[in-house]
């Protein structure tokens, strides 16, 4: 009698793309966790009666975290040699993308007349961050994170004697 072979659990693999819009969520989703959560730490301790410093202070922190989650791991293998270069572009798509959600509040609010508070968070909150953030996918991998895509693992540079 012959016994079986073991069997061993198959890893999920994702196709590349799918792979990195999966990434990119997750540091959009802990960038968002660092902006409410310095927002709220702020106005409880040294901004409590300065909510707009605070908000300020932490979409900085937040914009931070995620350049270097997109950088070192969502686009790992596109990352610019120039990181100040890249910081420049990613602050740039971001604000591009706040002004898209922005647009979003304004058309909802004073030219369609929607202004109860959750037409407003539907509209800045909800339409707004989705637009804003396949528009901030879009700009990032085409114009932030745009060198060509390195195979994995350490670059070897060339051999002398080849051309």
């Amino acid at each position: 009698m012959t016994t079986p072979e073991p069997r061993h659990p198959r890893r999920l693999t994702l196709p590349p793309r799918l792979l990195e819009i999966v990434r990119f969520a997750g540091v959009g989703g802990l960038a968002f966790v660092v902006d409410v959560g310095t927002y709220n730490l702020l106005r409880v301790t040294v901004l409590e009666d300065k909510p707009i410093g605070a908000k300020v202070i932490s979409v900085a922190v937040a914009m931070v975290v995620a350049w270097l989650g997109n950088r070192y791991w969502t686009f790992a293998g596109r990352r610019r040699a120039s990181a100040p270069g890249e910081l420049i572009a990613f602050v740039v798509a971001n604000l591009l993308g706040l002004l898209i959600a922005a647009a979003c509040l304004v058309v909802s609010h004073y030219v369609l007349g929607f202004t109860s508070q959750l037409a407003d968070n539907i509209a800045g909150n909800g339409v707004g961050l989705v637009l804003g953030t396949l528009f901030r996918y879009v700009v990032y991998r085409r114009f932030v994170f745009n060198s060509e895509p390195r195979e994995a693992g350490p670059a070897r540079p060339p051999h002398p004697g080849r051309g």
